[in-house]
C-alpha cells in the first residue's frame, strides 16, 4: 500500500510542477489517491482587499499549502548539450528512492491525516542520537531526493552526522517556505516580474512563473517614529510611511495581485517575524496528504525567531531565497550542533530579556558562527514560548544559524493560543510524535550528541541590559553605575568614549519649548519599546505596562524631552494591553503606540526635537538611548545617541523615568513622588506573579484570531492604492526605485551553452577578505557617485536621493554602485583607496562603473582577481548581481566565502580558485595582462571541480579548479544563470 501510495504521490507531484495554484481544499482521510486541485477550489493568496475573487483564507493555517517540489519533472526537457545530464537524470530521478518508507498517520477516531517520510522506518540507530534539529534537515533530504538536485548519498551524510559533521561536508537544503520583508522582497518581485516578460516573449504563458512554495512578505521596515507621544501617532506616522514609499508599496500590492502563493502583509500589521510566529508557523505542513516539517529561509537575520516555535529557519541572501522559492536546492555546509542545557526557574523580578542577553554572552564566547544551537534541560519547562522566541530570535547577535527548541507540549499550548484549530494542533503533535521530532519532557530523554556542550542554571541569570555598542556587551544592572563612567573614561572603542574628567560632569541646559531642561553625559534622549525580540513576549510588554503604573500612582513622571515611543510587533500588543487596561499608564509616560513596525531598532527612529539635538551637538554630550531592541551597535539607534543600551521593556520605561543611564538603581531614588518622599526601583517593579496574573487574564486566543482575520482586509490607504490588474507589469522608465533590468534580453529557447572567457582585461585587482559590504551597494548614496549622478540627471533632488536599500528595485541604481565602497582597495590603483580603477588599455582612473561601460562598449569580457575569503560577511544577491550587470565573466581568487560563490555561479559567472599555494602575486600576476580561461564549449564535457587553464597574452600559464561544485550548478551554467534555467524547463515542461 505504501509503495502504491508513493507512486500516486510522485505522479501527481510531476504533474503539479509549476501549476500556478495551490489547494485549499482537504483530502478524503480513508482515500489513498490524490488527485490534482480543482481550479474551482484555489484560493489566491492576497490582501488587496480590492478583488473579490481573491478571498483569502479567514485562518491561513487550515491552507493544505503547495509544497516545495524540485525540476526533476522538466530537467528532461533542457537543450541537447546537456543530453549527460539528461540521461542521468531519467535514470535516477524517475522517483524517490525512499518511496518504500512513504507511512500512513492515522487519525484517534478513524482515517488517516495523510501520509509523511518516516525516519523510524529507516531501521538506523543513528538517527536516535541525531539532535533535532539535523533531524529536520535528513525529513528534507529524504523526502526530496531524486538522485540529481538531492542524492542518496547526502540523506547518508546527515544520518552519519556525528562523523561528517566536522568534515565541513555540503549537503542540499529545499525549504518549505519563504519569508521575506520590504526592503528585500522588492528586488525578488523584480526578478519575478521580469521572468514574466521574458516568457511572454518567449511565446509561453507567463502566468507559469509563481512561486513553488508559500512565500509571505511582511512590509514592517518602512515605518518611522517621525511622530511621537501622541494619541494619532500611529496614524500619522503611517500617512507619512505611504507618502515616502508609495512606489514601492504599489509595486509590491501589484505583487500581491499577480503571483499565486505569495501572501504580501500590508504596512500597519505588525513586524515580520512577530506574524510569523503568531500567524504564518505552520510547525507540520499537509499538503495534499503529504504531512512533513515546516522550514523557512528569510531574507532577514531574525528569521531564527521561528526556531522557537520548533520550526527550523535561518536569513539567506536574495539570490538564494528565490532559487528556494523557484524550486532549487540551497547548498549549505552540514552544521555542527552546540547543546545548551538549561536548569533551574528565573528568579522573581528576571526577564527572558536578561535571559537572552546572557546567553547571547556565553554563546558569543563560546564560538557559533556558523553552527545550530540546540536547548534541552528540565529548565525548558519553564519557559514559556515566547521566552524562547526571544532567545532563538538573536540568534544573529550570538553568530549561530539557529537557536532552536524542539516542539514539546510549550509549543502545542500556544499553538493553540494563537488561534491554531484543536484537529491543526493534533496533527502536528501525532505527526512529530511519530516521526521523533517531538520532546515529551515526562518521558525519560535518551542522550542525543552534539558538537560541543553549554550549560546554565536559570537561577544564575540577574537582572542586566547590554552596551554601549555591541548586544553581546552585557552589564548586570547593579554594576552599570560602575560601567558607565569607566566607558566615560576608556579610550574611544566598544566600551568607551574618552571624555577628560574634567568634562564628565558638564551640563547642557536649554530650552524644550519654554521648559527649563538639562541634559548630561548619559542622559536618555531616546526610550523606544521596540523590535520582534520583545514585543512578541506579553510577559515583558505587561510588565513595561505595570511599571508604568506603578509610577504614575506614586506621582513619577517621564521628562517630556525624552523620545519615548511603543511599536508593537503585531495587533495582538495593543488589543491585550487595552483589556488589561494598562495602556494609558504607558501613554501617561509617553509611551504610546507609534506603529507597527522595526522602527528605532533599525534606525527608524525619527529626528529628535531641534533643542535636544543642539544641546548634545553644541555641547559634546554622550547621549543614550535605551531601546528593547537586539542590535546597538554605534550610529545605528540615531546619529546623536552615542551610547546605545539594549534592555527590556520594563527597563526601558525605568530608564525613561530615571533620565540617565548614570544611575545605581539598588541604591539611589529614580525620582520624587507627589508626596515629596523618594521613589526607588524596587518600588515600581513588578513581581513575577503580577505579571503572571495579568498575562493570564488579558492574553487570550480570540485577540490571535480577530487580529488576522483583519490583516487580510488590509487597511484604508493600502486599499486605496491604485495598481494595475494585469499579471505582467507595466514597467515605468522614469521610475528610480522600480526598473526593468536586463537579465534576460535578447533570451532565446537555446541556451547560451558553456563558454570559456576570450582576452579578459581585468576590472579589479582585490587581495584578501574582500567582503560584500565591498562589493555591493550599501548604505546612503555619495553625492560624487555614479548612482548619484544617475539621480541627478533624472531630476531627483539630493535630500531625496534615501538609500541604496531602498531603491534595490532599480538595477540602473545597483549597478552603479557595485564597487563603489569608499574603502575599496584595489592593486590597480598602487596603494590609493576609493571606488576607482584604472581602464588597462587606455591608462584611465575611472570609476568603476565607467570602466566597466568602457570595457562593454568595446565589446570586451572583464574578470576579477581575488584573494583569500572572496565575497566574506553579509550574503547580498547585488553582490553578484552587480559584477553580472558590469559585464564580469569569471571571479579567480584563492577562496570563496560559499553562499557568495554559489550566488555568482546563479548570476552565470564563472568562480575559479588559484591552486594551493598560488595566487595572483605568487604568479607575478599585475592585473594589467588579458586572461584567457580554457573551457569547453560543450558542458558534457565539464565536471564539478575539474581543473582549468588560464593563460594571459604575457606568456603566463596557470591552473585554477573550476568552483562549479555540482551537476545542477553546471545547468544554471550552460543557461546563463539560474533564473534563465529556470524559464527555459517552465515553457518546455
Amino acid at each position: 500500500m505504501a509503495s502504491a501510495s508513493a507512486s500516486a504521490l510522485l505522479r501527481v507531484s510531476r504533474a503539479r510542477l509549476f501549476t500556478p495554484s495551490f489547494c485549499s481544499r482537504s483530502f478524503p482521510a480513508s482515500s489513498t489517491k490524490l488527485s490534482p486541485p480543482s481550479f474551482a477550489n484555489t484560493t489566491y493568496r492576497s490582501l488587496s482587499g480590492s478583488s473579490a475573487f481573491r478571498s483569502v483564507p479567514r485562518w491561513s493555517h487550515g491552507v493544505h499549502w503547495r509544497s516545495p517540489l524540485s525540476l526533476r519533472a522538466q530537467i528532461r526537457a533542457t537543450a541537447p548539450a546537456i543530453e549527460r545530464l539528461h540521461r542521468k537524470f531519467s535514470s535516477m530521478a524517475a522517483e524517490n528512492p525512499f518511496k518504500e518508507n512513504l507511512t500512513s498517520l492515522p487519525k484517534p477516531g478513524g482515517g488517516e491525516f495523510g501520509k509523511y517520510y518516516s525516519l523510524p522506518s529507516l531501521n538506523d540507530p543513528r538517527i536516535d542520537r541525531l539532535p533535532y534539529s539535523i533531524r529536520i534537515l535528513l525529513e528534507s533530504a529524504i523526502r526530496n531526493c531524486d538522485n540529481f538536485q538531492v542524492k542518496k548519498e547526502d540523506v547518508e551524510k546527515i544520518i552519519d552526522w556525528e562523523n561528517s559533521s566536522p568534515k565541513q561536508v555540503e549537503i542540499p537544503f529545499k525549504p518549505a517556505r519563504v519569508l521575506l520583508q520590504d526592503f528585500t522582497g522588492v528586488p525578488a518581485v523584480v526578478d519575478l516580474a521580469c521572468m514574466r516578460d521574458a516568457m511572454n516573449k518567449l511565446g509561453s504563458d507567463s502566468n507559469k512563473i509563481n512561486p513553488l512554495v508559500p512565500v509571505d512578505l511582511v512590509i514592517d521596515h518602512s515605518v518611522q517614529v517621525d511622530v511621537a507621544r501622541s494619541e494619532n501617532a500611529v496614524q500619522a506616522n503611517m500617512e507619512l510611511e505611504f507618502q515616502r514609499n508609495k512606489e514601492r508599496f504599489a509595486f509590491l500590492k501589484w505583487g500581491s495581485n499577480a503571483f499565486q502563493n505569495m501572501l504580501v502583509v500590508p504596512p500597519g500589521s505588525g513586524i515580520v517575524h512577530q506574524v510569523n510566529l503568531e500567524y504564518l508557523g505552520r510547525v507540520v505542513f499537509n499538503t495534499s496528504g503529504l504531512l512533513y516539517p515546516d522550514s523557512v529561509v528569510g531574507t532577514d537575520s531574525h528569521t531564527t525567531m521561528i526556531d522557537g516555535l520548533g520550526v527550523a529557519g535561518w536569513g539567506v541572501g536574495g539570490i538564494e531565497a528565490e532559487a528556494a522559492m523557484l524550486g532549487q536546492p540551497m547548498s549549505m555546509v552540514l552544521p555542527g550542533v552546540v547543546g545548551f542545557k538549561l536548569s533551574g526557574k528565573l528568579r522573581n523580578g528576571v526577564t527572558a530579556t536578561d535571559l537572552v542577553l546572557t546567553v547571547t554572552q556565553m554563546l558569543r564566547k563560546h564560538g557559533v558562527v556558523g553552527k545550530f544551537v540546540e536547548f534541552y534541560g528540565d529548565g525548558m519547562e519553564e519557559l514559556s514560548l515566547a521566552d524562547r522566541a526571544t532567545i532563538a530570535n538573536m540568534s544573529p547577535e550570538y553568530g549561530a544559524t539557529m537557536g532552536f527548541f524542539p516542539v514539546d507540549h510549550v509549543t502545542l499550548q500556544y499553538l493553540k493560543l494563537t488561534g491554531r484549530s484543536d484537529e491543526t494542533v493534533s496533527m502536528i503533535e501525532a505527526y512529530l510524535r511519530a516521526n521523533k521530532m517531538f520532546v515529551d519532557y515526562k518521558e525519560p530523554q535518551q542522550e542525543k550528541v552534539y558538537s560541543s556542550y553549554l550549560q546554565l542554571d536559570l537561577t544564575d541569570v540577574e537582572p542586566c541590559i547590554s552596551g554601549p555598542k555591541r548586544p553581546h556587551d552585557r552589564v548586570p544592572l547593579k554594576e552599570m553605575k560602575s560601567d558607565w563612567h569607566a566607558c566615560l573614561d576608556n579610550k574611544v572603542g566598544f566600551k568607551g568614549f574618552a571624555i577628560p574628567k574634567e568634562a564628565q560632569e558638564n551640563v547642557a541646559k536649554f530650552s524644550f519649548h519654554g521648559q527649563p531642561a538639562e541634559l548630561k553625559h548619559g542622559s536618555v534622549v531616546i526610550a523606544a519599546i521596540t523590535s520582534c525580540t520583545n514585543t512578541s513576549n506579553p510577559s515583558v510588554m505587561l510588565g513595561a505596562a505595570l511599571v508604568a503604573k506603578k509610577a504614575c500612582e506614586l506621582g513619577l513622571q517621564v521628562k517630556p524631552w525624552v523620545k519615548t515611543s511603543l511599536a508593537p510587533g503585531s495587533g495582538v500588543v495593543t488589543k491585550y494591553l487595552l483589556k488589561s487596561g494598562l495602556q494609558p499608564y504607558l501613554n501617561q509616560q509617553g509611551f504610546h503606540i507609534v506603529g507597527y513596525g522595526c522602527t528605532t531598532c533599525i534606525g527608524n527612529s525619527g529626528d529628535l526635537d531641534e533643542s535636544v539635538s543642539a544641546a548634545i551637538s553644541d555641547n559634546d554630550i554622550v547621549a543614550a538611548a535605551v531601546l528593547s531592541g537586539n542590535r546597538n551597535f554605534e550610529g545605528r539607534v540615531h546619529p546623536l545617541t552615542r551610547a546605545n543600551y539594549l534592555a527590556s521593556p520594563p527597563l526601558v520605561v525605568a530608564y525613561a523615568l530615571a533620565g540617565t543611564v548614570d544611575i545605581d538603581f539598588d541604591k539611589e531614588p529614580i525620582g520624587k513622588g507627589k508626596d515629596g518622599k523618594d521613589v526607588y526601583f524596587r518600588d515600581i517593579w513588578p513581581s513575577t506573579e503580577e505579571i503572571a496574573e495579568v498575562v493570564q487574564s488579558s492574553v487570550l486566543p480570540d485577540m490571535f484570531k480577530s487580529t488576522y482575520e483583519s490583516i487580510t482586509k488590509g487597511n484604508p490607504m493600502w486599499n486605496q492604492l491604485s495598481v494595475p490588474s494585469g499579471t505582467l507589469y507595466s514597467w515605468d522608465p522614469n521610475s528610480t526605485y522600480i526598473h526593468e533590468p536586463p537579465y534576460f534580453k535578447n533570451m532565446t529557447m537555446d541556451p547560451p551553452g558553456a563558454h570559456g572567457v576570450k582576452d579578459a582585461y581585468c576590472l579589479l585587482n582585490f587581495g584578501d577578505s574582500i567582503t560584500t559590504d565591498h562589493i555591493s551597494p550599501a548604505g546612503s548614496i555619495h553625492k560624487d557617485s555614479p548612482a548619484a549622478k544617475y539621480l541627478l540627471e533624472r531630476g531627483v533632488d539630493r535630500k531625496d536621493f534615501n538609500s541604496y536599500g531602498s531603491r534595490r528595485g532599480n538595477d540602473e541604481v545597483m549597478a552603479r554602485g557595485t564597487f563603489a565602497n569608499i574603502r575599496l582597495v584595489n592593486k590597480l590603483l598602487d596603494g590609493e583607496v576609493g571606488p576607482k580603477t584604472v581602464h588597462v588599455p587606455t591608462g584611465e582612473k575611472l570609476s568603476v562603473f565607467e570602466a566597466a561601460e568602457k570595457y562593454k562598449s568595446a565589446g570586451q569580457d572583464t574578470i576579477v582577481l581575488a584573494g583569500a575569503e572572496y565575497g566574506s560577511g553579509s550574503s547580498r544577491d547585488w553582490a553578484a548581481k552587480g559584477p553580472m550587470l558590469l559585464g564580469v565573466k569569471a571571479v579567480i581568487a584563492k577562496s570563496f566565502e560559499r553562499i557568495h560563490r554559489s550566488n555568482l555561479v546563479g548570476m552565470g559567472i564563472i568562480p575559479l580558485c588559484f591552486k594551493s599555494g598560488e595566487d595572483a602575486d605568487s604568479l607575478g600576476l599585475t592585473g594589467h595582462e588579458r586572461y584567457t580561461i580554457d573551457l569547453p564549449d560543450d558542458i558534457s564535457k565539464i565536471r564539478p571541480g575539474q581543473d582549468v587553464t588560464v593563460t594571459t597574452d604575457s606568456g603566463k600559464s596557470f591552473t585554477c579548479t573550476v568552483r562549479f561544485d555540482t551537476e545542477v550548478e553546471l545547468a544554471y551554467f550552460n543557461n546563463g544563470g539560474i533564473l534563465p534555467y529556470v524559464i527555459r524547463n517552465l515553457i518546455k515542461q
